[in-house]
């Protein structure tokens, strides 16, 4: 017990980055009008979510019944 939380806490810190950094990347494309960029900050965006959300899920099964 406390590996799972220890573990999806870490996850969802990486996925919580991973989402900013998208969301950066997002923005700057758009601005830049570098439509790669902006393609790539979409797909990091994505990539953080889904590791965040795998994050709670490992908390979650980890919590007691």
């Amino acid at each position: 017990r406390g590996d799972l939380t220890a573990d999806g806490t870490a996850d969802s810190l990486e996925g919580k980055g991973n989402d900013l950094k998208g969301r950066l990347k997002d923005a700057a494309g758009g601005l830049t009008g570098d439509s790669s960029l902006q393609a790539e900050g979409k797909v990091d965006r994505l990539k953080g979510k889904a590791q965040d959300a795998f994050g709670k899920l490992e908390r979650k099964l980890d919590e007691p019944a």
